[in-house]
């Protein structure tokens, strides 16, 4: 697999990005493509070890060693046949991934990681150019009819799936556009949209039915819904926000959840009119972000293009060590202290701090802030032992707060309810193997599993549809 010794020869290239100064001009992607020559080097970096804990460290359990040799090997086709059989959609994933599968590399242990997400995107991008990804062929149909309702990536790669063993698929969205999360939810300069556009063209033409502005539950009935189709498919993702209700003063303007915020950013790009009255602007206001994550991240960068005076992100738990805690070894996902692009493109961060107040006659001016201390060593997962600072409260100034502290559940008002289905203690849509309390129905997703990765809601699609696949079979026998 590879050149034996090439991880000692050559050294982990990373995708040369724009300039700062350039890229925030526009909501463009930034990262460019390295020549096929430099990723064939990165490939070669792939010693082929006993044991890979990169398909471990990967959601889909992509054939990681298997298309790095092939692409080192020059063998581009390959390796593009490789990817597809695990990852409906690489070109996604290749972009906007966080890449676990990277930090589980074995050569990470003594020294960088193959950049296996750069040379899963140059697969994927030159197959699109050579004209090798085509619509699959669907040989024959079972007469099964099955809805998914939500397009995203769950739903998007539970719909191909089913549709390539024969069932007819109706993919329904309440949104205007499809993509769910990809579209209005990632900014362009992460994920352009003509992506989603190119891969949902293939899936049409593979003979997928789409169904956009059709909010289940809202326009069209339920009850139709199940009489139309064998099986209900819910990707319906993890939805309601957590928020800052805690406080006073919460409802004051300029007070607005991350996801409004960049799909409004994501609608103007797609070249939609925003009402003014209702239109998030940063431009020349002092941007504070609550909280952190990839939706964070977004929020900066999507602030930062919009021309805000200035962007402060705070975070309650303290600034991570740039080595990994003994508690937290390899291949495990590392808790080190990162530096995201749009961080890097001008925020201030605060760690280890609370806030306790919102200051603002009918506009919010001002947050009050409060400082913590936390014990050595790692903070596990809802640990709170901190201690409060004595004098450590003081205030930023705060024009717009975009509130970024993930999210609860899905939402159970409507579509959930109505159906009655059964949840977990977490709010989440409680399944057996994916099958809800009502046998016609089964979920996948954030919606199950809380909100996830999309290369984790990718999978959780993939394995639904498979289920339903042995299910249809063991009936049918």
């Amino acid at each position: 697999m590879g050149k034996p010794t090439g991880f000692i020869e050559y050294p982990r290239e990373e995708m040369e990005k724009a300039p700062v100064v350039e890229r925030i001009q526009n909501f463009n992607e930034f990262e460019k493509p390295q020549a096929e020559a430099r990723v064939k080097t990165q490939a070669a970096r792939c010693m082929g070890c006993g044991i890979p804990f990169c398909n471990w460290g990967c959601p889909v359990s992509n054939l990681i060693p298997e298309f790095n040799d092939f692409v080192y090997k020059g063998q581009w086709k390959s390796a593009y046949g490789t990817l597809m059989s695990t990852n409906n959609f690489p070109e996604f994933t290749g972009r906007v991934c966080p890449a676990p599968c990277e930090p589980a590399c074995t050569a990470s242990l003594v020294e960088k990681p193959i950049s296996i997400k750069q040379i899963e995107l140059s697969i994927i991008e030159k197959a699109f150019r050579e004209g090798w990804v085509k619509p699959n062929k669907v040989p024959y149909r079972t007469g099964m009819k099955i809805a998914v309702v939500g397009s995203g990536p769950a739903g998007l790669s539970a719909a191909q799936q089913l549709n390539l063993v024969g069932h007819s698929v109706t993919v329904f969205e309440k949104s205007d556009r499809l993509g769910g999360l990809l579209r209005y939810g990632i900014p362009d300069f992460k994920l352009e949209k003509w992506v989603i556009d190119r891969r949902i063209s293939l899936m049409e033409a593979e003979g997928i039915t789409f169904k956009t502005n059709a909010h289940i539950g809202e326009n069209i009935s339920i009850d139709e819904l199940k009489q139309s189709f064998d099986f209900i498919c819910l990707c319906c993702g993890s939805e309601k926000p957590r928020g800052i209700s805690h406080l006073e003063g919460n409802d004051k303007k300029g007070i607005h959840f991350a996801m409004e915020f960049l799909t409004q950013q994501n609608q103007e790009n797609h070249g939609d009119q925003v009402h003014p009255k209702v239109k998030i602007n940063a431009k020349d206001k002092h941007v504070v972000v609550l909280g952190g994550g990839d939706t964070g991240s977004d929020c900066i960068g999507t602030s930062i293009r919009q021309g805000a005076k200035s962007v402060t992100q705070i975070q309650i738990h303290k600034e991570l060590p740039t080595e990994r805690y003994d508690s937290n070894p390899w291949p495990l996902w590392p808790k080190v202290q990162t530096t995201s692009s749009s961080q890097a493109e001008g925020c201030e961060r605060i760690f280890s701090v609370l806030t306790t107040g919102i200051k603002g006659t009918d506009k919010i001016e001002a947050l009050e802030l409060q400082k913590i201390q936390w014990p050595d060593g790692e903070i596990k997962s809802g640990q709170r032992n901190y201690e409060v600072i004595k004098d450590g409260n003081y205030d930023i100034p705060c024009d717009l707060l975009l509130i970024s502290l993930g999210f609860e559940h899905a939402i159970h008002e409507g579509l959930v309810d109505q159906l009655g289905l059964e949840k977990d203690a977490r709010g989440n849509i409680k399944v057996n193997n994916f099958r809800t309390s009502d046998p016609q129905i089964w979920a996948a997703g954030d919606m199950v599993e809380g909100a996830n990765l999309i290369v984790t809601a990718i999978n959780s699609g993939r394995q639904m549809a498979s289920t339903i696949k042995k299910f249809i079979i063991s009936q049918q026998g």
